[in-house]
């Protein structure tokens, strides 16, 4: 069986949801047919609510919703949901306290065609700066129902980074999660190192890389981090303590993200692993390609984890 684009995974548990809770509601800047929410405007039409495109608007009518009782998910491509919209976000829906879901999609170079203009490679740089908002970035289509269901019983504000095209499917279904809760992929504490990625394209890519370590005899723990805020802290604590390296996996600009959080645990410690990061370079911007491509381009990919690994271990 293939595996279901995420999207389609993301409308049909909002339309599940829906049916659960007359509160949920969705809320798009015209782009239903991208994010694949067309089925719930369908189901629920009086609850499906096209702001056109005008991202601030966007967050603003969510925000308004949710300060009548309503439980809103709001989307856009990342780019328009970190940059562009920030400020609604921060003031409108974090700030006063009310509880908005807002997607960014086609997070990092999942974005390929639609170029650097589309690129979000600093939305969780942006988000992780809002005090208490949970970042999530599921890894496939079992955690991406979980998120989705995760936020929708959250009280406060949640980031949701959703890949809109297919990924791998990682868990059993039914399997749970949590918020602030990493989930390890393969191998355990101790390993000669320890890959912390998060997303579906560098979840993946962490994989290929204990592939290629083991064949090398070298042990690599895979962990899906699935939130960035609030980070797992003990697990990353754990493997600091115990791992001869650490390699973070971001499909993100190196700055301000995911090697930028642990980087923070990690100077709390008097002693720990040394880190090395993969992610795009803090001086590049996004450019037009395959998503192979720039994933190759900007060394995002399995060799070039491999390679931080083994120059941390040697």
């Amino acid at each position: 069986m293939a595996d279901k684009e995420l999207r389609a995974v993301y409308a049909e548990t909002l339309v599940a949801l829906a049916a659960e809770d007359p509160a949920v509601c969705v809320v798009e800047a015209d782009l239903a047919r991208a994010t694949g929410t067309g089925p719930f405007a369908k189901a629920y039409p009086d609850r499906f609510f096209n702001v056109g495109v005008a991202e601030a608007n966007l967050v603003g009518v969510a925000s308004g919703l949710s300060a009548v009782g309503k439980k809103p998910f709001a989307a856009t491509f990342g780019c328009f949901a970190s940059r562009r919209a920030f400020d609604q976000f921060f003031l409108s829906a974090n700030y006063s306290g009310l509880k908005v879901t807002l997607v960014g999609t086609d997070p990092g170079v999942t974005a390929a065609y639609n170029g650097g203009t589309h690129m979000p490679l600093e939305d969780l740089a942006l988000m992780r700066t809002i005090p208490g908002l949970v970042i999530v970035e599921p890894s496939d289509e079992v955690s991406l129902e979980a998120a989705v269901r995760l936020a929708w019983a959250h009280p406060g504000c949640v980031y949701l980074r959703l890949q809109r095209k297919s990924a791998p499917r990682r868990y059993p279904a039914g399997e749970g999660f949590a918020f602030g809760k990493a989930k390890i992929l393969r191998g355990s504490e101790p390993a000669d190192v320890a890959l912390l990625a998060l997303g579906a394209l560098e979840v993946g890519e962490a994989l290929k890389a204990a592939d290629i370590l083991a064949a090398e005899g070298v042990t690599a723990a895979v962990v899906d981090l699935f939130t960035l805020a609030p980070l797992d802290i003990p697990l990353v604590r754990g493997f600091a303590e115990h791992a001869k390296g650490i390699v973070t996996c971001e499909n993100h600009r190196l700055s301000g993200g995911v090697g930028s959080a642990v980087a923070e645990v990690l100077a709390g410690m008097r002693k720990h692993a040394p880190l090395a990061t993969i992610g795009v370079s803090a001086g590049s911007f996004g450019e037009v390609g395959t998503q192979d491509w720039l994933a190759e381009h900007f060394g995002l990919t399995a060799p070039h984890i491999a390679a931080a690994a083994r120059k941390l271990l040697a």
